[in-house]
């Protein structure tokens, strides 16, 4: 038997697959300042929680 197990033509071949649209290009990436504002309110609300647990 000559015949590879996988062949990636035969998958772009299907009909189905034919059928779907382009695969969505992927988003670009946050920027720092958000990075920042979201390490910042998890830490308010970690103070807030851990403050709130103590007293």
């Amino acid at each position: 038997m000559t015949r590879r197990l996988v062949l990636t033509s035969e998958s772009a071949r299907h009909p189905f697959r034919q059928s779907l649209p382009p695969p969505a290009v992927a988003p670009a990436r946050r920027s720092d300042d958000e990075d920042w504002k979201l390490f910042a309110l998890s830490f308010a609300a970690f103070f807030t929680c851990f403050y709130s647990f103590i007293f």
